[in-house]
């Protein structure tokens, strides 16, 4: 197998693996489960991957940096801090059918188990907070924000998020996504010095 060959096979090995992850979870996907999905043995894949821990994680880190490629595209825009944050805020905001927040759900969950997993997970987690807390910093730099603690501002904005998240999909019609939105919104701008309708 050419190098390429061998790359691109991998791409499609973590994209099936994604999608048999979506439908199974992480606890109860098997290396056999991909290779049957993806149509290859069961050798290609641990010839790839070497352990169903090393598999796991690294497809949880190819969902979850679709997620952050769309999120770098927004932090390295040349939009003013509060365009930004308007994007970030819907960026995380579940939609539709919430594949990748069951990806973030479940790997938080066999983070506890899976000490492989639970590097990538924080890694990632750790990501989205520091790049909302660096556009926190920059509007307060600009004058649009105020807040003194732009840190602690993004970690208690995203445990908010976190919380409406997991359970808007979690639990069918307990919130509302218009509540997620409005909630989110209220929180932000009480952390910010903002009016929750400049985050619209």
């Amino acid at each position: 197998m050419t190098r390429r060959a061998a790359e691109i096979r991998l791409d499609a090995l973590l994209r099936t693996a994604c999608d048999v992850i979506a439908q199974r979870g992480l606890a109860n996907t098997r290396t056999a489960d991909v290779a049957q999905a993806a149509g290859v043995s069961q050798a290609l894949v641990f010839y790839h991957f070497a352990t169903k821990e090393r598999l796991l994680a690294q497809a949880f880190a190819y969902a979850v940096e679709q997620d952050l490629a769309r999120l770098d595209a927004v932090t390295r825009s040349n939009a003013p801090p509060l365009t930004k944050l308007r994007r970030i805020l819907r960026l995380y905001t579940p939609a539709g059918r919430p594949t990748s927040w069951s990806m973030w759900i479940d790997g938080w969950s066999e983070s506890l188990r899976t000490p492989e997993l639970e590097k990538v997970s924080r890694k990632l987690d750790l990501r989205w907070r520091q790049d909302l807390a660096t556009v926190i910093s920059d509007g307060v730099r600009e004058g649009i924000f105020d807040c003194a603690d732009p840190a602690g501002a993004a970690w208690r904005i995203s445990a908010v998020m976190d919380g409406l998240a997991v359970q808007l999909a979690v639990h069918d019609r307990v919130i509302s996504r218009r509540q997620f939105t409005d909630w989110v919104r209220l929180v932000t701008a009480r952390e910010l010095g903002l009016e929750p309708a400049q985050l619209e």
